[in-house]
């Protein structure tokens, strides 16, 4: 998986510490303090009985490895709640982001049960592989269906918005790390390798959460760490801790090496607090999510200014004046802007949408080229080979696939593609045509600078089986206009 790696962490740990507290503590992490930022819990939904199963992210929340971890989801194996407590607390390695949950299963772990509050086993529950089974509290009773219970769907639910890449699920009381199927085994075995734990393989259990994300979303890591009985000793809560850190870095380091970050310098355009509304609202309106934040970009659309030069088109974005088409605001603009040198400046945080595209900003990276025509920027050579250098890097902080490298020219055809207001849904332009994309993929393509991408964030089991929209009725640029903005930062 871009992927972030989702560790779902249901820990069940006990047992006497057999290391020092910082045994497995990966390199770097303690000088990651400064990538820290505070936990924002969000309720992803409720249990049967009404309570609240709530996320918290940690660390940088634009970055190409995700690790969710959830502290239990039997309501008898309550240990590993002192894992997600600690990594609350503990500095994120560069590149990282932690979704933390305490529990999957609040009713089991307030009543004392191994299941919900309608005796349904929650990891028998999972819609793969799944049989009918047993009665109400009945060790693992399945449910009347799959994804019967509404703690299972708020899992599920959290799983495909984020694509995990690594889940990490804590049960007990076994004392081991379980090799699972399609999940990478070197990834177990270095956190097997950090614990002290055997890896082990156990049956093919029906209906579990692992079980399902390894299946339906390819290039996840999903498995159970199996701890002793009882509450897990403070050495033994370190270490755990440490092991998540530990394979969230690696894979991170991996990223980075795959793909190295090109020079880039920053030149802000205003997006302040006003034109963060004005794109919450504009999201609301098109893509019917009210927020301005670019959560997973799947997609990176390249763009050029139809300018001759830098300038005009950094004044364009900047301005956010209203569009020529519908005049509303927020303004175009776009996250990458690459002159004629091949000098790389970027506009705006990864963590924000851009107005770039129609159809594509609520997922969609957008990089601007200064020049009049496709040919004259892949023609040069400097802008050509900054431009790839960017998009390999992107395309591996973010797992996004060659084949999601589009031209806007190609912005229908995007499965990713999603317009709610009527008269824009044939709306595309010409920049960046497809018999240029088709090149410029193969560039990125090649077996000298192939990007290492995982799957899982690339385009989900929907949007690979989408109908590809075909209809493209090309529309002027905006992206010529100029405006009397101070180039400078705000």
């Amino acid at each position: 998986m871009h992927r972030r790696a989702l560790a779902v962490i249901c820990l069940t740990i006990g047992g006497a510490a057999r290391a020092d507290a910082t045994a497995g503590r990966p390199p770097a992490i303690a000088a990651a303090g400064d990538r820290v930022r505070a936990s924002a819990a969000e309720t992803v939904g409720r249990s049967v009985e009404g309570r609240h199963i709530t996320v918290e992210r940690r660390g940088d929340p634009a970055a190409q490895t995700t690790v969710l971890a959830v502290g239990s989801i039997h309501g008898t194996e309550p240990a590993g709640h002192a894992v997600v407590a600690r990594l609350r607390r503990m500095p994120v390695p560069p590149g990282v982001e932690l979704l933390l949950v305490r529990t999957a299963n609040p009713d089991g772990v307030a009543r004392g049960t191994r299941q919900n509050a309608r005796g349904v086993d929650l990891n028998r529950n999972f819609p793969f592989r799944w049989r009918p089974g047993g009665r109400p509290f009945d060790s693992y009773h399945s449910g009347p269906r799959p994804a019967s219970e509404p703690e299972t769907r708020a899992l599920q639910r959290l799983v495909r918005r984020e694509r995990p890449d690594i889940s990490v699920w804590y049960h007990q009381a076994l004392r081991l790390v379980t090799l699972v199927p399609r999940a990478d085994p070197a990834v177990i075995r270095l956190y097997a390798a950090r614990t002290g734990l055997p890896s082990r393989r156990l049956p093919r259990y029906r209906g579990t959460a692992t079980s399902w994300q390894n299946r339906f979303f390819p290039g996840t890591s999903a498995f159970v760490v199996e701890l002793p009985a009882g509450p897990l000793p403070r050495a033994g809560v370190e270490r755990h801790a440490y092991a998540v850190l530990a394979v969230a870095a690696l894979r991170s380091r991996a990223l980075r090496q795959a793909a190295p970050r090109p020079r880039i310098v920053w030149r802000r355009i205003p997006f302040g607090p006003a034109r963060r509304r004005q794109m919450a609202a504009y999201s609301r309106r098109h893509y019917g999510d009210a927020t301005a934040r670019l959560e997973h970009p799947k997609v990176i659309v390249e763009h050029y200014t139809a300018t001759s030069t830098y300038a005009p088109a950094w004044n364009t974005f900047a301005a956010n004046a209203p569009d020529v088409e519908l005049h509303e605001r927020p303004g175009v603009c776009a996250h990458f802007l690459i002159d004629r040198d091949g000098t790389i400046t970027q506009l705006v945080p990864l963590h924000l949408r851009c107005r770039h595209t129609i159809g594509l900003n609520h997922v969609a990276i957008g990089v601007e080229h200064v020049g009049t025509s496709d040919a004259e920027i892949m023609g040069d050579a400097r802008r050509r080979t900054a431009s790839l250098r960017l998009t390999r890097w992107l395309q591996a902080r973010f797992g996004i696939a060659t084949a999601d490298v589009i031209g806007h020219a190609e912005s229908l055809s995007s499965p990713y593609y999603h317009e709610r207001v009527a008269a824009l849904r044939d709306r595309t332009h010409r920049d960046f045509a497809p018999a240029t994309m088709r090149r410029y993929r193969a560039l990125l393509s090649s077996a000298s600078t192939r990007v290492a991408v995982t799957p899982a964030r690339t385009a989900s089991s929907w949007a690979a089986k989408a109908s590809p929209r075909s209809r493209a009725s090309a529309v002027s640029s905006v992206h010529s206009r100029t405006a009397t903005v101070p180039a400078s930062d705000p």
